[in-house]
């Protein structure tokens, strides 16, 4: 089965949109929680692809639905976030990754929380399957965990050179661990050191790109999280200002200025999530 055919086959079995249901026991106008993280500017094609698609069902805002977002400064500030969406009684929380699920989840276990681009949902716990998710959170997958290793793989053949590759990853995003943890797993296969660089801030970054020149690295890969999309055309700066050549994880990052990516359709995947 390639790769895309398992993405949709997940998206199928895991993913239930509760709006309708909820909106015709409530009898009125539907609202939509938007629980995000980072500039509203850096998310705007993700957003404009989650209306397409309920657009597409018939979920039009101002006529019969209502989008309350809240847009977060720093992970510290979603757990407020959450909690004020479910003072509102919103029908559904919106929350892409497991960034914002995670504070979601805590703050709510009866209103639906739907997400979009979860890295490894099984494999933080936030859904027990992806066919029988359970709970009130379910929603598409971006596969990260296996992913990333995929990328690590790529970036090796595209700079053959390269025997130390710095990571460049959040400790705040909760998939991250997994991802980690397989990324070093296929490094000792592909014989190549990694130089791990946390930056859970984007004050982080120069002192990331700082550590990473010092160190010698050859090239970079770049863990995905709300933080490193929102700072996307920062993170290709920093490497076009050290020379360093790098791997994303989806193409928001090359239309940035990025070298290379390899993942979902991140767009799409918002779209399909109101499906």
């Amino acid at each position: 089965m390639r790769r895309r055919e398992f993405i949709t086959l997940l998206g199928g079995a895991a993913a239930a949109w509760p709006l309708a249901a909820r909106a015709q026991q409530r009898g009125k106008v539907a609202r939509i929680g938007y629980l995000g993280l980072g500039p509203a500017s850096a998310w705007s094609s993700r957003v404009e692809a989650l209306r397409a698609g309920l657009r597409d069902l018939g979920w039009v805002e101002g006529k019969n639905i209502v989008i309350e977002f809240r847009w977060a400064d720093g992970v510290q500030q979603l757990p407020e976030f959450a909690a004020e969406l479910v003072r509102m009684k919103v029908d559904v929380i919106y929350a892409p990754s497991s960034t914002m699920v995670e504070p979601a989840r805590q703050t709510t276990q009866t209103i639906p929380i739907v997400f979009s681009n979860h890295a490894d949902p099984v494999g933080i716990g936030h859904v027990a399957s992806f066919a029988r998710p359970g709970g009130n959170v379910t929603g598409l997958s971006m596969l990260l965990t296996d992913l990333a290793v995929k990328e690590l793989e790529i970036l090796t053949e595209a700079v053959p050179q390269a025997k130390r590759i710095g990571v460049v990853w959040n400790p705040t995003t909760p998939s991250h661990a997994p991802a980690l943890r397989a990324i070093e797993d296929a490094s000792e296969k592909l014989r190549v050191r990694l130089l791990l660089q946390p930056a859970p801030t984007a004050n982080d970054f120069d002192g990331a790109f700082a550590a990473m020149v010092q160190e010698r690295a050859d090239a970079f890969l770049v863990v995905p999280s709300p933080l490193s999309t929102s700072y996307r055309s920062a993170l290709a700066e920093l490497a076009l200002k050290h020379r360093l050549p790098a791997m994303y994880g989806h193409r928001d990052y090359v239309e940035a200025g990025g070298l290379m990516s390899y993942g979902a359709d991140i767009d799409d995947l918002n779209r399909r999530t109101a499906l």
